[in-house]
């Protein structure tokens, strides 16, 4: 992973830095006429179950018009656990796993989560 490797640029959080060091790395890419920046989420329920290097805040733009945000975690509870997700977006996920892959995700045995 580009992150672990070091190999991303890093940005300094808004929160919860008051030395306002640069440690947070963020993706850019493009695709067609969309950008994407992806920066780990810093927010306090991420930092408060130990998720700063699991959650993605993925901002989108196409043509320079700003389009959307959304969060992206890796599931612990339910149906979806331990996959990639799309928050608020469980559903279309699910339909995703099932269709394209036909996993068969009953057989997940999810970690507990960290303690708070």
């Amino acid at each position: 992973m580009e992150a672990d490797a070091g190999t991303l640029p890093t940005i300094p959080p808004r929160r919860f830095n008051p030395q306002g060091s640069a440690r947070v790395p963020v993706l850019h890419t493009e695709r067609g006429p969309w950008q994407f920046t992806a920066p780990y989420s810093n927010t306090s329920r991420a930092r408060r179950l130990g998720r700063t290097k699991d959650w993605v805040v993925v901002f989108s733009d196409q043509d320079g018009q700003d389009e959307g945000q959304c969060t992206v975690v890796t599931e612990h509870h339910g149906t979806l656990s331990v996959l990639r997700v799309v928050r608020g977006l469980e559903a279309a996920g699910m339909q995703h796993y099932r269709a394209d892959w036909a996993v068969d995700t009953s057989f997940h045995n999810p970690p507990p989560p960290p303690p708070v």
